[in-house]
């Protein structure tokens, strides 16, 4: 057997920008392409060497309860662990509370990064970690990477104020000795290495370049983005343009007409509607006399008598007679009559 890998997840934020929907959920529990942001994110981990052999650190914050109850529903098999961060000082001291798991190999994979990239590339390079990477037209508000002529990264920067180098950073992290990053983020700590009152993790990797750490970039294949409603619905797009059809095996009325891709589990209830392109519908669900395009729908949401478009509609949601683009959180009624 492998060595295990322990994979932090630090999830801790409020989610402000993707207001109203995380007054009552957490970011990663929201909806995109049938299935939650975390699970599309913990199913990457199958690439890994040993996809069984891991271990999950969850760093929770507001409405963190929720994540416990989602993994044990959902994710039975996969340890896991959870400590909260009652103040929000960066990333860096977030990884410091889950410094008991800093111990032989770890990741560390912010919760709404979702990328496509391949992990079995770990343990087969003498290096001492990884930074996954993309190129980025604009790249100040990111951290970058810059790496010299033998391809090793030299140092990452926060919030970078040139534009010559556009090698993102992703939030995707993995580490071969856990210890030396547990090091380097007490040196950043003690020293008061931060950015704006945070601790950020691109300083506390570059103290690890400075001590002699050899680390690569990896550049994934496209990076989604699920921080606000417009990248939610853009991943969601894309997501579904990947996937193969995804609806149940039971058949729709004549009245109901399907526009793939889509994605719509068994129990969902249509009648007399068009559904699609790029329509992400959850359990529970019912759409009637309507049309929705460019959606997502999330558990025990009713949509009567609508065409809605570009819309991001929580769980147990009305929507009756609306003609447009909504932003609806949980338990949200919208009902509009013709007077």
């Amino acid at each position: 057997m492998s060595e295990i890998i322990r994979i932090l997840i630090p999830m801790a934020g409020l989610g402000t920008r993707l207001r109203p929907h995380t007054w009552s959920k957490p970011k990663p529990l929201l909806q995109v392409a049938g299935k939650t942001v975390l699970a599309h994110l913990l199913e990457s981990f199958n690439t890994l060497p040993d996809p069984a052999n891991i271990e999950l650190i969850f760093i929770i914050g507001y409405l963190g309860d929720q994540v416990p109850q989602y993994m044990a529903q959902n994710f039975p098999h996969i340890k896991a662990h959870y400590i909260t961060q009652p103040e929000m000082k960066g990333q860096s001291q977030a990884i410091h509370l889950a410094r008991e798991f800093l111990h032989g190999p770890v990741m560390v994979v912010f919760a709404d990064t979702l990328a496509e990239t391949d992990f079995s590339l770990i343990g087969k390079e003498d290096v001492d970690g990884y930074a996954w990477v993309k190129s980025v037209p604009d790249p100040r508000r990111f951290g970058v990477a810059e790496v010299n002529d033998a391809g090793y990264i030299t140092r990452l920067i926060e919030k970078p104020t040139e534009m010559d180098n556009n090698r993102v950073v992703i939030g995707l992290y993995y580490y071969r000795q856990g210890k030396k990053l547990l090091a380097a983020i007490e040196e950043q700590i003690e020293t008061g290495k931060s950015f704006k009152g945070e601790y950020f993790l691109t300083d506390a990797t570059t103290i690890m370049l400075q001590r002699g750490a050899k680390m690569r970039t990896v550049e994934v294949g496209a990076w989604l983005d699920a921080g606000t409603s417009e990248a939610l619905l853009e991943t969601n797009r894309l997501l579904l343009d990947k996937q193969t059809h995804n609806l149940p095996p039971v058949k729709f009325g004549p009245d109901v007409i399907i526009i793939h891709p889509v994605s719509i589990p068994e129990d969902v209830k249509l009648a007399r509607c068009t559904i699609g392109p790029h329509v992400s519908i959850a359990n529970g669900c019912t759409i009637e006399d309507s049309r929705l395009e460019d959606c997502i729908m999330d558990e025990s949401t009713t949509v009567r008598h609508s065409v809605l478009s570009h819309s991001l509609v929580g769980r147990h949601v009305l929507v009756d007679g609306v003609h447009g683009t909504v932003d609806l959180g949980d338990n949200s009624c919208v009902v509009c009559k013709k007077p």
